[in-house]
């Protein structure tokens, strides 16, 4: 028996702030997570190997025989079965890097040459390289979910006062409460999973996924390309953006070409502006370089960690990072940078203080009848003290 670990690759620090509070696995892109994909692809559990303070919640299991994927590499059917038929000292490369290898235990680095007898794979391959790659490359992903978690399975049906285009891209989990809105399913696949909420007059344009026990308010305007993942509650205009787990855009205001963690709140009548006025490329702050690099987009947003919130009418610049257990307030454009655990706006930041804010992340999950552990708790502590340097 083949035991399957996903490793986080070399472009971990680029996935930041995701990558703070996860292993690059579980980023979601698409409708599931990249562990959900490979696990429903392999159709057995993963383990893990990533930083050292995530390893106790997202712990590594060794086996005699294990297979090692790169995180960061989306599957499909073609690969699964390259990676399947790899041979213990085999191991899979793309562009002279490693993709997955079979071997007793983990190599030490991935960079000698002469551990892994080198199988080069042929076909083409949807990588997460940078944070801008999981709203930039999740229409491809939304239609690849979507044809692997439907494959042989029939939708509930639409209700007679839902408005809709291409019926066939439309699948609709049994559980789904759906009334009174438009569903334009013509220029991609529409997903609506278990216990989600559509509330009257809501516009949603595929290709979109509204995850388990998420809620699309009233009147909310959905583009294509964008993920409302599982527990999220949406409102306002949004547009090629991923929003991880359970976090609010519950208002007016806009979001585009941008990705939201888990446990956000963004206040009534937010915007994010996602063009410069002189249509320039957006740059981007990168955690690795310590600068703003080039994304070689025009169109780019917001980037907000895991646990931060922003007050009522926030105006985000383009191309914008926020950290973790970031709480943004008052007038004015917050910088375009703002370091984890910071509280404050453009008249200035102090920091947020670490018990100030597992007080509040207890309230805010509590409130999904979630209780913040302590490996949590201890997980923070180290991402205060290593972001520090950034305060």
């Amino acid at each position: 028996m083949v035991n399957f670990v996903l490793f986080d690759g070399a472009n971990r620090e680029n996935l930041l702030p995701f990558t703070f509070t996860r292993p690059v696995a579980d980023i979601r892109i698409g409708i599931l997570t990249i562990r959900e994909k490979w696990e429903h692809h392999l159709k057995t559990t993963s383990s893990t190997i990533t930083e050292a303070y995530l390893s106790e919640k997202f712990p590594y299991k060794a086996a005699e025989s294990n297979l090692y994927i790169n995180a960061g590499i989306l599957p499909d059917n073609q690969l699964v079965e390259a990676i399947s038929a790899l041979e213990n000292g085999q191991a899979l490369t793309f562009e002279d890097k490693i993709v997955a290898y079979k071997n007793s235990s983990v190599l030490e680095s991935l960079e000698s040459d002469k551990a892994l007898e080198k199988v080069a794979y042929a076909n083409t391959l949807l990588k997460i390289e940078n944070v801008w790659d999981i709203f930039a490359k999740n229409e491809k992903a939304i239609a690849a979910d979507y044809q692997l978690i439907t494959k042989d399975r029939r939708s509930r049906a639409i209700p007679n006062t839902v408005q809709y285009t291409a019926p066939e891209n439309i699948f609709i989990e049994e559980t789904a409460e759906i009334e009174h809105c438009i569903i334009n399913a013509s220029a991609g696949p529409v997903y609506i999973g278990k216990n989600a909420k559509i509330l009257d007059g809501s516009m949603l344009r595929g290709p979109l996924v509204i995850g388990d026990n998420a809620v699309v308010k009233m009147g909310a305007k959905i583009y294509g390309g964008t993920t409302i993942g599982p527990g999220c509650k949406v409102g306002g205009e949004i547009h090629n953006s991923v929003l991880f787990a359970n976090s609010n855009k519950a208002h007016d205001g806009y979001l585009g070409n941008s990705v939201i963690g888990e446990w956000c709140n963004l206040g009534a009548d937010t915007n994010t502006s996602n063009l410069k006025n002189n249509y320039a490329q957006v740059k981007l702050w990168n955690y690795k370089t310590g600068r703003f690099r080039p994304t070689g987009l025009q169109f780019c947003g917001l980037i907000m960690g895991d646990h931060s919130k922003c007050s009522i009418n926030t105006m985000f610049n383009t191309g914008t990072v926020i950290g973790v257990n970031v709480n943004i307030f008052g007038t004015g454009f917050p910088r375009n940078f703002v370091p984890s655990f910071s509280w404050g706006g453009a008249s200035g930041y102090s920091i947020y203080k670490i018990e100030k804010a597992v007080e509040v992340m207890k309230v805010v999950m509590a409130r999904r009848n979630l209780e913040l552990s302590d490996t949590e708790i201890e997980i923070m502590k180290h991402i205060f003290e290593v972001t520090q340097k950034w305060r």
